[in-house]
């Protein structure tokens, strides 16, 4: 099967700010996919690039295998989005707001659309215009996971909802969207609140300044990235002398070190200098991230 998303050297300017820098990235069918990066870093812009609201300077985008851009009602006839800033026409209520996107779609399941107004507690009746922003974004998301996308694109999805229903939407709802159809349904999302998708991404890039500064599968990163502690019964050492350590922390008698890939030889080391103590762990996504944005991440 073809990719579902696939950048190649992507690279767009606002004036003389280059805010993407020859992005590539390719994106499997059935995987939840994670972009990550602060803000400011060129996601969104990239998303615009893919959707085909921005026309990119050079580069190539492609999205189920066809031009956006050439192709534009076939790609978006197959996805769905939620951008980060959502907005309904005022005059409408959350009834006629679905009816009207339903209105555009081909498939819409009914059924998943009472079951996300129940969840989020929303009253058909209500004026958009009343909606707050978490509000206007659970909206979004009904209609979004209703039109049943082969491609569900997220921009800051949870922005604006309060921890519980933000928690149940990313747990529940995008698993279950996804398991519905195993092997076919895709999600790219581009977020900051990493943690919350830990158990949900499959593979991830992290963007900074417009550049891929990693890209890996999730498993694959937590097993190279580990965080070594060493307790010793005096001082700790300087952890400027393990080479192969990405960053290091000395607090007295303890001394931790961040790996990446190079673990078991920076372990050896460790050992050598006879530590009481040992222990390693997996750092989680978000660990990965913040290691990768100051300079620890390897691009593959």
């Amino acid at each position: 099967m073809s990719p579902v998303i696939d950048l190649r050297e992507l690279t767009h300017r606002y004036g003389r700010t280059e805010a993407l820098h020859g992005l590539s990235l390719t994106v499997e069918p059935g995987c939840c996919y994670g972009f990550f990066g602060r803000n400011g870093a060129g996601k969104t812009t990239a998303i615009k690039c893919l959707l085909n609201l921005l026309r990119p300077a050079s580069g190539s985008v492609s999205v189920f295998g066809m031009d956006p851009a050439r192709h534009e009602a076939a790609v978006k006839s197959r996805l769905a989005y939620v951008p980060d800033f959502v907005a309904f026409y005022p005059w409408m209520n959350v009834r006629e707001a679905l009816d009207y996107q339903s209105s555009f779609r081909v498939r819409w399941n009914r059924d998943t659309e009472a079951m996300l107004l129940s969840r989020f507690g929303l009253d058909v009746r209500q004026p958009v215009s009343g909606l707050s922003k978490g509000q206007r974004t659970q909206l979004a998301l009904i209609g979004a996971i209703s039109a049943e996308p082969e491609l569900l694109v997220l921009d800051e999805p949870t922005s604006g909802l309060d921890p519980l229903v933000r928690r149940e939407f990313i747990q529940t709802v995008i698993g279950a969207y996804q398991e519905a159809d195993p092997g076919r349904r895709t999600v790219f999302v581009s977020t900051h609140l990493i943690t919350e998708f830990e158990g949900l991404i499959d593979r991830f890039t992290v963007l900074e300044q417009g550049r891929a500064v990693l890209t890996a599968g999730a498993d694959e990163a937590r097993s190279k990235f580990r965080r070594l502690r060493a307790v010793f019964e005096g001082d700790a050492p300087s952890g400027a002398e393990f080479r192969g350590a990405k960053s290091f922390r000395r607090d007295g008698r303890t001394l931790e070190l961040v790996v990446n890939g190079d673990g078991d030889r920076v372990m050896e080391q460790l050992r050598s200098c006879g530590p009481r103590t040992v222990e390693t762990e997996s750092l989680t996504l978000e660990e990965i991230f913040l290691t990768s944005v100051r300079g620890g991440g390897n691009a593959s």
